[in-house]
C-alpha cells in the first residue's frame, strides 16, 4: 500500500482528495494537513510514501514546507498539486525537492497515476509545468552527444519509468541502467531525473 498524505488549506479539497485515496485499492489515506507547519509535523509523525502538495498555505508555503520535508525524510516523494503553473513557483517547488508537479484541473485518475509514478521513483509533470521547466532551460549549452542505449535509457526515464522498469523494458541488469543514468546526466549536464525528462522532452 502507497501511504499518502493531503495537504492543503482549503478544506473541500482535502475532503474530495480524502475520497479519492480511499477509492484506490492500492492507496491508503495516512493523513491530511491545513497547512505548512502541520504538514512538516505529519510527515514526521506518520511517515507517509507520497504527499499532495499544495504551494499556497498560511504560516508555512508549499515550497518551504516541501524543502523542510525531504530534508528530514529524503525518501519521501512530494508531488505539487496546485493552481501555479508560473515559472517561478514551478522552479522554486523541483528546486526544494519536489519529484512532480501537476494542475489542479487534473482529472482524478491523473492524480492517482502522479501518486503511482511518483512512488515507482518516476516524475509526473502537468505538460504546462514542463513546458514551463524546458524554457527556462533551454539557453542551456548543447551536451555531448549520447549514444544509442543511452538515448533509449533517456527516452523510457522521461516517459516516466523507474531504473527497475527500464531494466526490464530493455532486458538489461537494473545496476546498468543506473549507470546509464549518470552517464546520462553528466553529458547532457544535469542532477536529477526531473531534470533529465525535461531535457529529454525538449531534444529527442
Amino acid at each position: 500500500m502507497i501511504r499518502v498524505l493531503i495537504v492543503d488549506d482549503h478544506a473541500l479539497v482535502r475532503r474530495g482528495l480524502e475520497q479519492l485515496i480511499s477509492s484506490a485499492p492500492d492507496l491508503e489515506l495516512a493523513g491530511a494537513a491545513a497547512d505548512g507547519e502541520e504538514a512538516v509535523r505529519l510527515a514526521s509523525e506518520l511517515a507517509p510514501d507520497v504527499i499532495l502538495m499544495d504551494l499556497s498555505m498560511p504560516q508555512l508555503d508549499g515550497v518551504d514546507a516541501t524543502r523542510r520535508i525531504v530534508t528530514e525524510r529524503p525518501s519521501v516523494h512530494v508531488v505539487v498539486l496546485t493552481s501555479f503553473d508560473d515559472q517561478r513557483r514551478v522552479l522554486d517547488a523541483l528546486g526544494a525537492g519536489a519529484t512532480g508537479y501537476l494542475l489542479k484541473d487534473a482529472e482524478p485518475d491523473e492524480v492517482l497515476a502522479a501518486i503511482r509514478t511518483a512512488m515507482e521513483g518516476g516524475s509526473p509533470l502537468d505538460p504546462r509545468a514542463a513546458r514551463v521547466l524546458v524554457d527556462a532551460r533551454r539557453d542551456q549549452a548543447p551536451a555531448r552527444s549520447l549514444s544509442p542505449r543511452e538515448e533509449e535509457v533517456l527516452r523510457l526515464l522521461a516517459g516516466g519509468l523507474a531504473n527497475k522498469q527500464i531494466a526490464r523494458r530493455l532486458g538489461i541488469a537494473e545496476s546498468t541502467v543506473k549507470v546509464h543514468t549518470g552517464n546520462i546526466f553528466r553529458r547532457i549536464g544535469v542532477t536529477d531525473r526531473t531534470s533529465a525528462a525535461l531535457w529529454a522532452k525538449e531534444r529527442l
